[in-house]
């Protein structure tokens, strides 16, 4: 059995969901943390380490459970915001992709996460070839 692991990184409004519900696969993000059974999106910033460990425990039970194909999207600026998945992709036998995900389409930042973050998340973006 073929297992993978994707992860989609990019700035708000990029595209990463819609890309992700593309993949056929089992998909998490850290913003559905902040998504109440309503469908309404009510981000708290106190609580985004929470989003990010719940994150990572589906992945964990995905995992165990040997889900074919997983697909993680977080605008994961920083390498060691990926470190997790790195290593539990090896763990467990998962080759992991990793995405950049580039806003070429005009998309729109649905989360309203103002411009001065979006900028201050550009600027920190790492990536290594």
């Amino acid at each position: 059995m073929k297992k993978e692991i994707f992860l989609l990184r990019g700035l708000s409004g990029s595209g990463k969901t819609t890309l992700a519900e593309s993949l056929d696969g089992y998909h998490v993000e850290s913003d559905m943390y902040f998504t109440n059974d309503d469908g309404e999106y009510k981000f708290n910033p106190k609580n985004l380490p929470n989003a990010h460990k719940w994150c990572q425990s589906m992945v964990n039970e995905w995992m165990n459970e040997e889900v074919e194909r997983i697909v993680v999207s977080n605008t994961f600026t920083q390498k060691w915001e990926m470190d997790y998945y790195f290593n539990v992709a090896e763990e467990n036998g998962y080759t992991l992709f990793s995405f950049i995900v580039e806003n070429r389409h005009g998309g729109n930042n649905i989360h309203g996460v103002p411009k001065e973050s979006i900028e201050r998340m550009k600027n920190r973006f790492e990536i290594q070839l």
